[in-house]
């Protein structure tokens, strides 16, 4: 399993939210190229970046920040934020991203998400995010009436091959994972889903580990790793 080491943007710097809240932000890098050189020096596999700013105007706003990362690191990076058409899609890969996540448009634009998993394939994950067993759209600000579990089924057959899963409510907490929806949704679909939400210590790592599906292949780690709870390689073992 991967570790993913999130480093999610907003005007200029690394921070967290506490579920998916913006008015409750802790920032934790004036630059975010220091976060990522800092995790990749501990040994990360792969980076997951969001564009905070992005996703709440509905178009990429960190480009250049996506590019200094990109040139910093020689780990692959993937970054969502905004990605609602192919122009946006085709400029954050050549920025330098190695995958681009794509989540509201997925769900409110089928005919972009086809012709974007047409022409990048692998290079696009899905990011279907839910508060409370539901889909949540437009940077987390507001949650739909899908269940995510069918919504992962939907765009399964539909030819997305990995997901990246939230459990909103759990995101940034450090209280543990929502191992149930994480259950739940890989269950949902045979493509590749990608944990996130809750980690605060190796234990949960491990937990995830242990108790996820085979298709379950990583977990994305912040506010644990910002705060220092477990190092990056730590988290590698753990996963391990």
């Amino acid at each position: 399993m991967i570790l993913y080491p999130a480093i999610d943007i907003r005007g200029g710097q690394a921070v967290r939210l506490l579920r998916g809240d913006y008015e409750r932000e802790t920032a934790y890098d004036s630059d975010p190229v220091d976060a990522a050189r800092r995790w990749a020096g501990e040994g990360a596999e792969f980076l997951h970046v969001v564009d905070l700013d992005g996703a709440k105007a509905g178009e990429p706003r960190n480009l250049d920040a996506v590019r200094r990362i990109a040139a910093a690191v020689e780990c692959p990076i993937q970054v969502g934020g905004g990605l609602r058409d192919a122009e946006s899609v085709a400029a954050l890969l050549e920025a330098g991203a190695e995958r681009a996540v794509i989540g509201t448009a997925a769900l409110r634009d089928p005919a972009f998400l086809d012709r974007a998993l047409a022409e990048h394939g692998d290079r696009i994950v899905v990011s279907v995010d839910a508060r409370d067993g539901k889909v949540s759209l437009s940077g987390w600000t507001e949650t739909s009436d899908v269940d995510v579990a069918d919504a992962v089924a939907e765009l399964g057959k539909r030819g997305a091959a990995r997901f990246l899963c939230t459990a909103i409510e759990v995101d940034g907490t450090m209280e543990g994972p929502a191992l149930g929806e994480i259950g739940r949704i890989a269950a949902a679909t045979d493509a590749r889903v990608i944990a996130s939400g809750g980690v605060g210590t190796l234990a949960d790592l491990d937990l995830i580990a242990r108790v996820a599906a085979p298709n379950v292949e990583g977990a994305i780690v912040g506010r644990a790793l910002y705060e220092r709870r477990f190092t990056v390689a730590e988290g590698i073992a753990a996963l391990a």
